[in-house]
Parts: C-alpha cells; structure tokens; sequence
C-alpha cells in the first residue's frame, strides 16, 4: 500500500493507471480475500463476481484480480461492464464477495477497485482488516514490471443486468413512465446502453445522446461547464421532459429537468426519500439542509461523508424498527436498507449507491406536478446547494490548512471574506472536515476529497446566485494552497 502509490480506503483501491500493474491488483485482490476469509466470508470453492466500467485499463485490471481468485481457490465469475449496482444486487443477493474495477468520476489516466462484502459494502472497520494482511505473489506469475505471465482458465461469466432491469420495471410497473420523452446522455457510462432498456421498460420514449468513444470523467457532484452546456442545447430542442445520465460506474445519478438544469443528487435524495414514504433517512453532513425543513421524515441522521458511513447509519436505523430507512449522498447516490411497498408490490434492499432508484421516483412523482420537474424542485423548501474541487492539492496540504483556519475561527470568530457577506460565524461543524455555518443562513464546507488528491468546496444558502457566490469565494480562498 505505501510502496505502489496506489492508495486504499473504504472506496476501495485507487490511483494511476500507471501504478495500477498486475502486481499490485493481484495483491490487493488476494488481501482482500484474506481478509474476508478471517471473517468467514470467503473459503475455497465459493464463488467471487466481479464487473467494470469502460475505461481502456479495465480489463487488465480485472484479468488480474480474476487470477487472485483463482489463486486463492475462488471461482471468479465475470459479470461483464455493468453498472456497480447491477453487480451488487446480483452478489448481494447469491452473499457472494464481488468487486467493481472502477474509478468511478475521476479522470481515465486513474482506476480503482471496489470491494464488497457477501452482504454488504466495505465498511471502515475492513479497511483496519485490510491494511492487516501480509500476500504473498506466486512465484513466476508476473515479470520484472508486475505484468502477469501466467495463464489459468478463464472465469465463468454471468449476465446481471435481466435481474437489475426486472428489479424496477415489477416494482413500478410497466407504464410508469408512458407518456414521457426522455433523453440519455451516454457519454461513457457503463450503464449507459441499460439505462436505455430500463427507461423502455418502464413506457418512456427514449433518445440516446453524446455517446462517446474515449472515456469523460462526469462527475456528478461537480457538474463540468461542458455538461452543463449540453443539457441546455438539448432541452432548448423542446423534445424532452427530462435528460438522464450517470457517473462512470453508473452509481451515482444526473437528472435534468425540461430547462437542461442538472437537479442536485442531494435533491434527488429528499425527493426519493419523500416519494418512498421513508421514516429514517440517512445522509452526510454536506446534503441540503431542506431535507429536515420538508419535515417528512421521522428520524434524520447526519454522517461523515462517504457511503460507508451511510450505511452503517441507515442499517442502525432499520434495526431500530425505523421503516424504510435509506440513505443518499449529496452525489445522488441512493441506499435502501429496508424493503419498501407501494401499491402492494415490494422493492427488496439494496444497500449500495445506486443512480436509478432516485431519477424514477423523481419523474413519477413529477407526474403530480404535470411531469414538470421544475416544479417538483419547486415544492421543496428554498435551499440550494453547489460545489467545486480544487486539483491537483494533496490532501495532507488542504487537511493542515484547514487545522490552520479552524484554529482561526476559534481565536477569532471571523472568516474572511465571508463574514463581510454572510455576518459573523454562528457555528462550525467537524464532523468531515470544516463546515461553518453563518448568522444569516449561509453555510460554507471545505474537506479534502477522499477519492483524490483535490479539496472540495460546499456552499448552500437560500438562492441559486448566492450559493455560486459562496463555491467562487471558497475556491478563491483556497486557491493559495496550491502553490
């Protein structure tokens, strides 16, 4: 883990491609499944899925970890480029391991892996069990540059998508969406061609656009100018309610309404939760604050930032008897913990970020709103929430920058140039990194990423201009701490 420059957290494993040889995949599969093993969740003989997204280095990279399996005594089966909750849903449902090669939005010079539990996500304590394991590489196997020689069978392969396509279509029903003229913005998202098939099955009229050849990092929670622009130039044609899109692994949602305005994944979130009729919600500390204005939901838990802490959050609830409970991302990712029922069908849990759940509560519940989503937005409470990353900046520069200017507001009480704007401080939360809260409503967060080396910049506030105002300020700010 120190010596390959490829770093591991509960995301799983990432860094350059470059960093990312045979070798090391090799090694982080093996510990992986060492780990597992010491929990009693993996013994030779049991059966491992494994999947990834369209990246060129994808499939070294899971020829690699196939050749861990097989080494350890699994049997790897190959699930194709599908998106990670397709993967999930499948392993999930057989308590199989499965992994996910992916880097999910950051750029394609750049992979990871993800590891999953037979139940579950990695949660934090497996990262501590992780980072325990001492592999050992089978001699003669890999080159001098950690490439693989060696040959072994190939793994079996499986087709999940049918099941992740079945799991929506049964529970909304067939005509869900008839009537409505949806765009899908392909790009190269893994999940692009089943978000296609799956909007079909649901009645919609579906139009591909923007796919692409070479890989585009879209990330969800920082929309790129050139994304923004697309969805404008494809609603200005008139022809559709709605413009659908993922991140690379096709976890974590984009929806834009009949303006071309993407829809934050936080807003997504409260709507879901909303339409789902959830009485425990779960979600990090940087989601939109309308989320407790609404005043649906009974129970309201704040966690660090990540899915892992989601998850561990949601799952309390739901053993609490607190039903449904769910959980989402301020990216749009949306976790079920418990089952939901609606109009006596049953969606089962999915406790993984998943982008479709919460873009097909939204277009139905719009239908109250003439499947308007301008004005489903509209129904929620005024908040509005935006971010942006600052990168290249290595994390241990923006987390000792931040020491500095917590230690600053605790002196002082003043944070310029947003006191002069927002009033004084009222109040700061370090929960995952340094959220201030100000005098007249305004809220600022800055935490390094821990995906890549970059600081992200949050804003929310009561309208679209000042929210922006708030993320230019804080990037502004932070800016130095580049050089």
């Amino acid at each position: 883990m120190s010596r390959s420059g490829v770093g591991f957290g509960t995301s799983g494993a990432r860094g350059l491609v470059t960093a990312m040889t045979d070798a090391v995949c090799f090694a982080y599969t093996l510990g992986y499944l060492q780990h597992l093993q010491s929990l009693g969740a993996f013994h030779p003989g049991d059966e491992v899925a494994l999947a990834g997204d369209l990246r060129l280095s994808t499939p070294r990279i899971l020829r690699a970890c196939a050749a861990a399996i097989h080494h350890a005594g699994g049997v790897p089966l190959d699930c194709g480029t599908v998106p990670t909750p397709a993967l999930c849903l499948f392993a999930y449902g057989r308590s199989i391991p499965s992994l996910m090669v992916t880097g999910s939005h950051i750029p394609a010079d750049r992979n990871g892996i993800k590891f999953n539990r037979p139940e579950g996500e990695f949660l934090k304590e497996d990262e501590t069990g992780m980072r325990r394991q001492s592999v050992t590489l089978p001699e003669g196997w890999f080159d001098a540059q950690g490439t693989l020689q060696h040959e072994f069978a190939p793994p079996g392969t499986v087709d999940v998508l049918p099941d992740y396509i079945t799991r929506y279509r049964d529970f909304f029903g067939m005509h869900a969406l008839k009537g409505l003229r949806l765009g899908v913005y392909q790009h190269s998202a893994v999940g692009r061609d089943c978000l296609v098939t799956l909007l079909q099955a649901l009645g919609a009229e579906v139009t591909a656009l923007g796919r692409s050849a070479v890989f585009i990092p879209v990330d969800t929670e920082a929309v790129r100018a050139e994304d923004c622009a697309l969805a404008r130039d494809w609603a200005a044609t008139g022809l559709y309610d709605a413009i659908l899109t993922t991140d690379g692994d096709s976890d974590r949602p984009l929806l834009a309404d009949r303006k071309g305005a993407w829809l934050r994944g936080d807003v997504l979130g409260i709507v879901a939760a909303r339409f789902l009729g959830a009485q425990a919600v779960s979600t990090p500390v940087n989601s939109n604050t309308a989320l407790e204005k609404a005043g649906f939901a009974p129970v309201i838990r704040r966690t660090r930032i990540g899915s892992p802490y989601v998850v561990a959050a949601m799952t309390e609830a739901a053993g609490q008897g607190h039903s449904p409970s769910v959980g989402y991302e301020a990216n749009g990712g949306f976790l079920l913990a418990t089952p939901v029922s609606r109009e006596a069908r049953i969606l089962r849990p999915l406790p993984t970020r998943d982008a479709v759940l919460p873009m097909l509560c939204a277009l139905i519940a719009a239908r109250d709103h003439q499947n308007d989503l301008v004005a489903l937005g509209a129904s929620l409470p005024a908040r509005y929430t935006m971010s942006d990353r600052l990168a290249p900046l290595p994390t241990a520069r923006s987390t000792q920058e931040i020491a500095t200017l917590q230690k600053k507001l605790s002196e002082t009480g003043q944070f310029a140039p947003f006191t002069a704007l927002c009033g004084a401080v009222a109040g700061c939360d370090e929960t995952d990194g340094l959220r201030v809260f100000f005098t007249q409503g305004d809220i600022v967060h800055l935490r390094p990423s821990g995906n890549a080396p970059e600081l992200r910049v949050y804003a929310e506030s009561d309208t679209p201009h000042r929210t922006a105002q708030l993320v230019a300020l804080g990037v502004a700010y932070a800016r130095p701490w580049m050089d």
